[in-house]
């Protein structure tokens, strides 16, 4: 039987040819690939960290070459910046935000603490990503450069609680250093732990760090003497 195909794909027994059937495969756009191969290096980061993760994993996750990942974003070092830039905006943004709102010192207290284990709750892979030593040589966009900025502002908040309550208001920047370092790494613990839920863990902090505050002694003294 002669089965020539027509134009239409069809033989001359009126029977379709399986080719025309086939369904083109999809192309990614740019901007699709690149979303993909961040979420994928981010997951990766986040299991392995910088150094144990390849460029060759990073393109055998996102079924790509190598030579993709270079194109998009230059390297491994590339791709996690823009990571570690896009988790540290989010979390800027979540702590600046509670922190501007306006109201009571102790309720800023508890909507930064929120804020904070909110962000790590929505975003676990980018917490663990950013608490993790940054292999990229710069002063700012480090997790720790974030928390130098938050202390920063909370310094002037205590400063103004100290002045009304006749405390020395020059050692309000070592305070707020030890507050939002105590809020960092409990965040840092419970990245793992979650338990209790978070609100729950926020008003533990709250509790400790503002009542910490409320008795503090004008002139603070070891009881027991040190020697070097």
């Amino acid at each position: 039987m002669d089965q020539t195909l027509t134009r239409d794909g069809v033989r001359h027994d009126g029977a379709v040819a399986l080719d025309s059937k086939r369904i083109p495969r999809s192309r990614m756009t740019a901007k699709a690939r690149r979303e993909q191969l961040l979420d994928v290096s981010r997951a990766l980061f986040a299991e392995k960290g910088f150094e144990g993760t390849s460029v060759e994993e990073i393109a055998a996750r996102a079924t790509v070459s190598k030579p993709v990942v270079y194109e998009h974003f230059g390297g491994k070092e590339g791709i996690y910046a823009v990571i570690v830039d896009r988790e540290i905006e989010g979390l800027t943004t979540a702590l600046t935000g509670a922190l501007t709102a306006g109201g009571h010192p102790k309720v800023l207290l508890e909507r930064t603490a929120l804020a904070l284990l909110s962000y790590i709750e929505a975003s676990e892979d980018g917490f663990r990503i950013l608490v993790r030593d940054s292999p990229v040589a710069q002063a700012t966009g480090t997790f720790s450069s974030l928390i130098g900025d938050v202390a920063t502002q909370v310094e002037h908040l205590l400063a103004d609680q100290f002045k009304r309550r006749d405390l020395d208001p020059s050692v309000a920047p070592i305070y707020a250093q030890m507050l939002v370092g105590m809020v960092a790494l409990t965040g840092q613990h419970w990245l793992d732990a979650r338990n209790p839920d978070k609100t729950e863990v926020a008003a533990h902090l709250v509790n400790l760090a503002w009542n910490g505050l409320a008795g503090l002694e004008r002139e603070p003294a070891l009881r027991s003497s040190v020697r070097d």
